[in-house]
């Protein structure tokens, strides 16, 4: 049986990003896209050139955007390329999240970028002992071998890691969340973790070796409430779900600390098993801002893998607004039954949910 093929879109490309994947993809069954691409092992390989995004990548954009379920059963990654130090990354989280809303998986670090000096690559090439330019191709060919062997876990009974840093009984997101528990007790065990429980310091920037000091013993410098407590649930959990009000456009602060102390728990293990959930409820509007912030500090960077719609995004100012929102019922039902799917193994095996 021949391997399933990478497909591979590239809605335009400069030489050095032409060169990288034909180094880099040389020996892997790779086909160039046609027409429908779900159930496909997809690489996309983008040009950011020096404005961030071309006509052929922004039509890209407007397709996945348009079309939500384009791309339902696909397992994606990223090569991006710019010609500046600028808009890499900012490419990258807009196709990935347009990617994941309409209908795709993404494993851990699914993104290689190549900044326009490829400075970004340095401390990889001084561990590998390559220059930057190997060091890129290398990247980008264990990507597409990573995503032709992706597989998320599933397991009988997941353990559920729901963290949020929202006030019980005014929180509409907070109560979207216990909603999703209450319709999940049936087939996970949950375990819910309060970040305003305890102080949480933000990451000091430690040196690596300080870092790796510290990661050896199970800890980090600051200690406290995140390494006490929320680190080895995340540890032993299969899923987290995370329950984020859109605060300013952003996540809040500390939300925000966890990402940036998430790498000693990084030095002591490998993540890319564990998928991420999440709760986006905004007042106004800009759910997608903190979907993209998600998205980028837990799968790009931190190796967590993203289940297809991976979040639940809703607008609701206030409680009882959120209650009585057109529908939310079975959106919960909806998002509810998606998480056991993805997480739990094949019906029979696993309990149904309650």
């Amino acid at each position: 049986m021949m391997p399933e093929p990478l497909t591979l879109v590239c809605p335009s490309a400069g030489p050095r990003l032409r060169d990288v994947i034909e180094t880099a993809l040389c020996d892997l069954p790779v086909r160039n896209a046609q027409g429908d691409l779900r159930g496909a092992r997809i690489l996309f390989a983008l040009d950011a050139g020096s404005a961030g995004m071309d006509e052929p990548t922004l039509r890209l954009l407007r397709r996945l955007r348009s079309e939500p379920g384009c791309l339902e059963g696909s397992v994606c990654g990223f090569v991006v390329d710019g010609e500046t130090e600028l808009y890499t990354k900012a490419l990258a989280q807009d196709l990935a999240l347009a990617a994941n809303l309409a209908g795709a998986a993404l494993p851990g670090k699914p993104l290689v970028e190549g900044t326009g000096s490829l400075y970004n690559q340095h401390i990889l090439a001084a561990r590998r002992g390559m220059s930057w330019e190997e060091t890129y191709r290398a990247r980008t060919r264990e990507l597409g071998e990573r995503l032709l062997a992706f597989s998320p876990k599933r397991v009988g009974r997941p353990k559920l890691l729901v963290l949020h840093a929202s006030e019980s009984g005014r929180s509409s997101t907070l109560w979207m969340g216990r909603e999703l528990s209450r319709r999940l007790s049936g087939c996970c065990s949950i375990a819910e973790i309060s970040l305003r429980n305890g102080t949480i310091h933000d990451c000091r920037g430690c040196s690596y070796s300080a870092c790796l000091h510290f990661a050896r013993s199970g800890s980090c410098f600051y200690g406290g409430a995140i390494s006490e407590t929320v680190l080895p649930a995340i540890r032993e959990c299969d899923a987290m779900l995370f329950l984020c009000p859109n605060y300013n456009d952003a996540a809040g602060a500390n939300f925000t600390a966890l990402f940036n102390r998430l790498t000693s728990l990084l030095l002591q293990c490998d993540l890319s098993e564990k998928q991420l959930y999440s709760v986006i409820v905004s007042g106004y509007s800009g759910g997608d801002l903190v979907a993209r912030q998600l998205l980028g500090a837990m799968c790009l960077n931190k190796t967590v893998s993203l289940p297809p719609r991976f979040c639940l995004l809703e607008t609701a100012n206030d409680l009882p607004t959120a209650q009585a929102l057109p529908g939310i019922a079975g959106r919960l039902d909806a998002f509810a039954a998606a998480m056991q799917r993805s997480l739990c193994q094949p019906a029979g095996n696993s309990s149904e949910i309650s």
